[in-house]
């Protein structure tokens, strides 16, 4: 996988709005963003003390940078300036013991620039705000696993009922809060005009009426813009060679494609804000969407199985290929991960997952992967 640099990664945990903060009676915190107007819904990731005259260097992005101004700068701007540059999501400022108050050039450097600043009072020392920053993102991150928990159970419950693709897709757009397409093998989504169709209906655009699998919608209906952004997504996942995932962002939409299995099938998804339980969730319904709807039946690898038991060959057993054999590490559930490389051969045991797939993975987020070169079936063993 190409190394990524932490200033580029994204959080693990949700993060905590400032006004989440500043509603803790016991910190007292204060807003002195613009006239005293209330602190807007910028998200903390981290707590960060420093009281050097540059502090930018040390940060990655998403801090909540706390300072008493020891080695402020008389060019309060240019401090400022650097912060924001670096990627801080607040300024607080303790007002003792060396200020009695704000400084007034440094409140409207804030304000010229447009970062949060908050008056942090004697009282309160900063180690007491970095544990509520702390106590705030445990619980957030314990409402996100609830929920994708919950989710767990409502799409398993809709891929048993009679009619389970459409009763999933509309679960899933639900659960987001957004959209849901499933485009099928060889399919091309041509997106949804205005008005085409309901959200709620799981509705099919491409190939009715033809003999063909049909495209299907579920969910709020996107704008033009999104929706045709979203279909070049599907296309280009869903192509020979194609990546494992591919994300995009268009009119205001986060727009995500996965691959179901091995025969072209992809989901898409967009939601208006992207959690970090989304991904999880919709993991989870691309699995149950393959084994729902992929024409490779899910017990291959017991048919492979049986017939090198019976004394067949590994061509016979496997089919010619050529195959990848992938060593994967990471905290993700192996079958969602299966799913992604469109390929039910997987042996999960122990810390590293070991799977078969007919093509080359890309980079995955949360799994570590060696991928051998293309192999022919009989020179797999040992790889």
């Amino acid at each position: 996988m190409p190394a990524t640099s932490s200033a580029s990664a994204t959080p693990p945990t949700p993060g905590v709005e400032l006004t989440a903060l500043l509603a803790d009676r016991e910190l007292g915190l204060r807003a002195l963003t613009g006239a005293g107007e209330r602190a807007p819904a910028v998200a903390v990731h981290a707590v960060h003390a420093s009281e050097m005259a540059d502090p930018s260097p040390y940060l990655l992005g998403g801090e909540l940078l706390l300072t008493a101004g020891a080695q402020l700068e008389a060019d309060a701007d240019a401090y400022v300036a650097r912060l924001v540059a670096a990627g801080a999501a607040a300024l607080g400022f303790g007002v003792a013991p060396v200020y009695e108050e704000v400084p007034p050039e440094l409140a409207a450097a804030c304000a010229r620039h447009g970062l949060p600043l908050l008056e942090v009072p004697p009282r309160t020392p900063f180690t007491a705000v970095a544990r509520t920053v702390w106590r705030l993102m445990a619980e957030a991150r314990t409402r996100e696993l609830r929920r994708v928990t919950e989710a767990q159970q409502s799409l398993a419950a809709a891929a048993a009922r009679p009619d389970p693709v459409p009763a999933l897709l509309r679960r899933l757009a639900a659960t987001l809060g957004g959209h849901a397409t499933l485009l099928p093998a060889g399919g091309q989504d041509p997106g949804r005009d205005a008005g085409q169709g309901t959200g709620q209906d799981a509705g099919q655009s491409a190939g009715q009426g033809t003999g063909q699998a049909a495209t299907r919608h579920a969910g709020r209906d996107l704008p033009p813009e999104a929706a045709g952004a979203l279909a070049a997504l599907l296309t280009r996942v869903g192509a020979p060679g194609g990546p494992a995932t591919a994300t995009d962002a268009a009119a205001g939409w986060q727009l995500t494609a996965y691959p179901l299995g091995g025969e072209g099938q992809v989901l898409g998804v967009a939601v208006p804000d992207r959690t970090p339980g989304d991904h999880a969730i919709t993991a989870i319904a691309a699995v149950l969407l393959t084994l729902l709807t992929t024409h490779r039946p899910a017990g291959t690898e017991a048919g492979a199985l049986t017939r090198l038991l019976l004394g067949g060959s590994p061509a016979e057993a496997l089919g010619p290929g050529p195959w990848h054999v992938v060593h994967a590490r990471g905290t993700g559930d192996p079958q969602a991960l299966a799913a992604a490389l469109g390929t039910v051969l997987v042996d999960a045991r122990g810390e590293e997952v070991r799977l078969l797939a007919e093509r080359e993975p890309g980079p995955l987020p949360g799994w570590r992967l060696g991928v051998s070169a293309p192999a022919d079936p009989g020179a797999l063993a040992g790889a």
